[in-house]
């Protein structure tokens, strides 16, 4: 598939500081990608460029092949930032209406209401009167309203109860299956692990990572096989298997770290251990995250 979204060599420095350094990836039609990074590592104004809200101080980037700034392009995309802002003095249901009349080919305003959440009474209810997450689902519903191609979301669930936050996910994969392509960035990296098809990772204004979530933990996160042993074990043996970087004991349970936990268990069944209840521990994504921007912090 051809890409819908491509940044080549993108530089943005506000003063002498330079917020995101050299910048380049494409996104195909309906991917899903995360972008995650520490505070300040270049996430949002790398999607305001997108957005076409601020100009690449270097490079370029294209959405659907033409620039962001277009009409037409414009048209194919919705957003939701952080902040959401809109006039207070109107009900919902009117902002809405008003947000929908500014595309050729809306989506109708059920749809809206039933993907975003928003009751009937919400739909009444003046802008200012809403609570704050009843305006994350009203900027959800903005963004949605042209019925857009490819939706950005900045840090969409912050202010979101569970429910709140599992319906807008259902939604999320809703619009995935209608070949819609989603970038959004997050904090809570859970989310980002179970539903992102891919991953890019920045640190100090360049990509660190990018991959699928199990590519990234696969690569950095620790690994760990676990057992119960009903006789004594030589920890000191233990720490000697091939692939093993750490060996510890936890309640009635031994930990190997290893980083290929196919072999250690081979190796734990070749010399005939008596062993219960093996489990595997794959790796976390918070691990990876936090090896990843350790790492290139200490360079």
């Amino acid at each position: 598939m051809d890409s819908i979204v491509v940044l080549d060599h993108v530089t943005k420095t506000f003063k002498n500081k330079k917020a995101v350094d050299q910048v380049s990836f494409s996104i195909k039609k309906g991917e899903v990608v995360a972008i995650l990074g520490p505070n300040g590592a270049g996430k949002t104004t790398t999607i305001m460029m997108m957005l076409g809200l601020l100009d690449p101080t270097s490079g370029e980037v294209r959405l659907f092949n033409n620039h962001p700034k277009e009409k037409k392009i414009r048209e194919r995309i919705g957003a939701m930032l952080q902040e959401v802002s809109v006039i207070d003095a109107l009900k919902v249901k009117e902002i809405i209406q008003l947000f929908r009349s500014y595309y050729p080919n809306p989506m109708p305003i059920d749809e809206l209401v039933a993907f975003t959440g928003l009751s009937e009474d919400d739909l009444k209810r003046r802008a200012d009167k809403l609570s704050g997450g009843q305006k994350r689902r009203l900027g959800f519903a903005l963004a949605l309203a042209g019925d857009p191609d490819l939706v950005f979301l900045d840090e969409p669930t912050v202010g979101l109860d569970i429910t709140s936050r599992k319906l807008f996910w259902h939604t999320i994969g809703e619009l995935k299956a209608r070949g819609k392509t989603i970038i959004f960035t997050t904090h809570y990296l859970q989310e980002a692990d179970d539903v992102s098809d891919r991953i890019i990772l920045f640190n100090h204004g360049t990509i660190i990572e990018d991959g699928t979530p199990s590519d990234i933990k696969a690569k950095l996160s620790k690994q760990s096989v676990s057992f119960v042993a009903s006789e004594e074990i030589s920890m000191n043996e233990l720490r000697k298997i091939p692939h093993v970087s750490e060996v510890y004991k936890r309640s009635n349970r031994i930990y190997l770290v290893t980083d290929h936990t196919d072999a250690t268990i081979a190796e734990l069944f070749e010399k005939k251990l008596k062993l219960s209840g093996i489990q595997i521990e794959q790796g976390r994504l918070d691990e990876a995250f936090e090896q990843l921007t350790e790492d290139k912090e200490a360079i």
